[in-house]
């Protein structure tokens, strides 16, 4: 039955997002706003599809700690889920992504138009100066800029690999960075094509405050958000032995 259902849902992920990219071109001849509104509309259907066919919710938690305006948001990534939950959950959130992903057509035509902060990580310090440079673009705007800090996904249970463009960002934005506990990566698994029915717990922590040097804002960071995805963990590992998952 989890095949049956992955399958169905791996299937409608393709065909929405095709359709909603293909549907929303017009979009992107007019002012910025209505790209983003086009992936907040994409994000919301994929949260449907998840509920619906593979019977995976989403619990958000520490809402008291999402800011509003300009803020570095530093989270967790272990999932493709990741990458898409925040147009949902932040108002018009700039995000720290590949730049290859930009080049994917019609596809990537919607984080360049909308602004999202590409990064070429083969260009060394070049790429940590264009980041910057972007990203204080973005913060002037007030938006809330969204970076995962270890660069990309994370298996469960892998030990950290922090990187240093978050602490470059921290250093040069001057803004809290509001620390993100995740357990996506128990659901829908990087490089995997089942997903698992349950609940995607994402936790908003208590944000670091401007101002701390780069090895105190590292050790803070890393210490926010590993304990935490840990706990999430556990606790999902405990759920699903008392329901018999």
């Amino acid at each position: 039955m989890i095949h049956l259902r992955s399958s169905a849902f791996n299937v409608a992920f393709f065909v929405w997002t095709a359709l909603i990219a293909v549907a929303g071109l017009p979009t992107l001849a007019l002012p910025r706003p209505a790209s983003v509104a086009v992936q907040r509309l994409w994000a919301g259907g994929l949260a449907w599809l998840m509920r619906a066919l593979a019977g995976i919710r989403v619990e958000v938690r520490g809402r008291a700690h999402i800011p509003t305006g300009a803020a570095l948001i530093a989270a967790k990534h272990q999932s493709t889920w990741d990458t898409f939950a925040f147009h949902r959950l932040l108002d018009n959130p700039a995000m720290v992504m590949k730049r290859e992903l930009f080049w994917i057509p019609v596809f990537g035509w919607y984080p360049l138009r909308s602004g999202m902060i590409g990064i070429d990580r083969a260009r060394g310090m070049n790429a940590i100066r264009r980041l910057i440079r972007a990203a204080k673009a973005c913060a002037a705007r007030g938006q809330p800029i969204v970076i995962f800090p270890e660069g990309t996904r994370r298996a469960v249970g892998a030990p950290p690999d922090y990187q240093p463009g978050v602490a470059a960002l921290y250093r040069e934005l001057g803004l809290p960075a509001v620390p993100v506990a995740v357990n996506s990566g128990l659901y829908w698994p990087r490089r995997r094509f089942v997903k698992r029915h349950g609940t995607i717990v994402i936790e908003f922590l208590p944000a670091i405050p401007p101002g701390l040097d780069r090895a105190r804002f590292m050790h803070e960071l890393e210490a926010a958000i590993e304990p935490a995805t840990a706990r999430l963990i556990r606790a999902a590992g405990a759920i699903g032995e008392r329901d018999g998952g």
